[in-house]
């Protein structure tokens, strides 16, 4: 091994272009997009897609909004032919949609890729030939004249077979392959001698391609507004770009060289393709969502557009994948978690998006807020509160929060797993004891006034304590305060309520009461009871209940003295 291994690597060289304008530039509106799956993309799969999973991506393309689609190389095979004559003859492509196939400058696939078209209203013929130097000098050992005579050659051949089926509308597309890595010069000689061979003032599409990157984006971007300055006056001229991801910089190389003027995008759905893959179009288009532009593309059902994708391609998608992977909508940190919930609280309808670490509203594509967090060991109570409200309706005071996170942290030290959303409310419940039956067995409270005009509440119950009855009775300014001077009695001590909430789930005849009571016995720290009842006052007398009992688990309270004791003692 090389003591320095990086001396057989050189820099690519800045492009001197003076008073360069895409830095300061805004992107404001979405390019032409061109998916080119079903050629670069199936040319690098393992195992090519057959004919019905071909169709499945094409019409899934259409569907998603795409209206040029380079539907194969059909020199290349029987069954690429086959498929771009299915499309056809079975007027398969809708009108708005033009077609694409590619083939390189060699006269006998330049025929048959022109026979593949016979019959289509619109089509784009891309040919492409090697413009750079170690191309030219190690592959073909051609100089630049000879090269621009192929060129010419090549792109004729094309016009005279198109020229020979004036019933379809005909577009070029010429690629300078190898563009990021060729002389600008060259480049721009080899694209306008294709302009003439096939006729100034002709549509054509100048695709200029990072067919292997080998410089950062910002110098992609001076290449093409170099480019795009050369063809400034010419309304004919489309310029194209269609970036690969070597050096993990294809989104970043398209976004600037849009900036820098180019007018149209080739890519593939989540950047399929030859060894670290093409641009993935569907991150520039939702990027341009997320600056407020719309992208004309349609990802409004990300999942099942992944899915169709997985399947004709065979390939998985990471689950980190920017915007459609299945954990890029997931915070497990707490402090994330918190964030997030408070944000989600504070919105309002209509709000400018703002979501902490959430760029995108996971809505706008199919995605549900079930999975934006969830808890690990990392989480904290945010994330825990957050599930339990948006699943079961659950809106624990802050400080329950607190304490219930223990309950959790607990378990998941223990067992070092995930908890889903249904495993915290079955956690919740049995924590709290929302699965025991009702305790109270009946209950009568009456209210009076008081010779000073206070409202009294007289309460007498009976509850069941570990299979028995037990008698309470007490008297506050309410029905929850009276209960807890009865339980008071029961317990030998005082029991203040620090603190009590409530709150409804669900709606009409099946709502719910939820309440929620945090108190102390005597010197003991603070207990969370929860209830839940149809009737509000039941729900909260059982919250009581809860806490007691939890009370009693830690030792606070202590066993009754006597089975027929008036007051029972609540207990665990």
């Amino acid at each position: 091994m090389l003591k320095q291994p990086q001396t057989k690597y050189r820099a690519f060289p800045p492009v001197p272009l003076k008073g360069r304008r895409w830095p300061d530039a805004q992107l404001t509106k979405a390019p032409v997009w061109l998916s080119t799956d079903l050629r670069d993309g199936n040319q690098a799969l393992i195992e090519p897609m057959d004919a019905a999973r071909k169709l499945r991506m094409f019409e899934l393309l259409v569907q998603v909004g795409f209206k040029e689609i380079e539907v194969g190389f059909p020199a290349s095979s029987q069954t690429e032919f086959d498929f771009v004559r299915k499309l056809i003859e079975e007027d398969r492509v809708p009108d708005d949609v033009t077609i694409q196939v590619m083939t390189p400058a060699r006269e006998e696939l330049i025929e048959r890729t022109v026979q593949a078209l016979a019959g289509a209203r619109r089509a784009i013929v891309h040919v492409y030939n090697a413009v750079a130097p170690v191309w030219r000098r190690v592959v073909f050992g051609l100089e630049v004249p000879q090269v621009m005579e192929l060129i010419a050659r090549h792109v004729g051949q094309v016009r005279r077979l198109t020229d020979a089926q004036p019933q379809t509308e005909w577009i070029l597309q010429y690629s300078p392959e190898t563009f990021s890595l060729a002389e600008l010069e060259v480049s721009h000689q080899a694209c306008e001698t294709a302009i003439t061979a096939w006729g100034a003032g002709r549509p054509i599409i100048l695709n200029l391609p990072t067919t292997v990157e080998n410089a950062t984006p910002n110098v992609f971007a001076d290449q093409i507004e170099w480019m795009v300055r050369q063809f400034a006056d010419r309304p004919e001229v489309v310029l194209s770009v269609h970036p690969h991801n070597d050096r993990g910089t294809g989104v970043a190389s398209a976004e600037l060289a849009m900036m820098a003027g180019a007018h149209r995008v080739e890519g593939c759905l989540f950047g399929n393709g030859e060894r670290t893959g093409n641009l993935d179009l569907v991150n520039v288009a939702l990027n341009l969502y997320t600056q407020g532009v719309d992208p004309q593309l349609d990802f409004s059902d990300i999942d099942a557009v992944r899915r169709t994708v997985e399947h004709c391609n065979q390939l998985p998608v990471h689950p980190r994948h920017p915007y459609v992977g299945e954990l890029v909508y997931t915070s497990f940190s707490g402090s994330h978690q918190d964030a997030i919930k408070k944000a989600f609280a504070a919105r309002c309808e209509g709000d400018v998006w703002e979501i902490p670490y959430l760029p995108i509203d996971p809505k706008d594509l199919g995605r549900s807020y079930e999975a934006v967090i969830r808890v690990n060991s990392q989480s904290g109570k945010g994330g825990m509160s957050y599930l339990l409200e948006s699943e079961y309706g659950v809106a624990m005071p802050r400080r329950l929060q607190i304490e219930f996170s223990q309950v959790v942290q607990r378990v998941m030290d223990r067992d070092g797993k995930e908890l889903t959303a249904a495993d915290l409310w079955q956690l919740f419940r049995h924590e709290y004891g929302l699965d025991a039956r009702n305790v109270i067995q009946h209950r009568v409270w009456e209210a009076t006034a008081g010779d000073d005009g206070q409202r009294r509440v007289q309460l007498s119950a009976s509850i069941d304590w570990q299979g028995a009855a037990r008698a309470v009775q007490g008297q506050g300014n309410g029905p929850i305060d009276a209960f807890a001077s009865a339980l008071s009695a029961a317990v030998g001590g005082p029991v203040r309520v620090i603190d009590y909430q409530q709150h409804a789930i669900g709606e009409g005849a099946d709502a719910r009461a939820m309440a929620y009571v945090e108190l102390r016995l005597g010197d003991s720290p603070a207990f969370f009871g929860v209830g839940a009842d149809s009737d509000t006052s039941a729900a909260a007398m059982q919250a009581l209940i809860s806490g007691l009992y939890r009370a009693h688990a830690a030792g606070w309270v202590p066993e009754p003295a006597r089975e027929d004791a008036q007051c029972a003692v609540v207990a665990a």
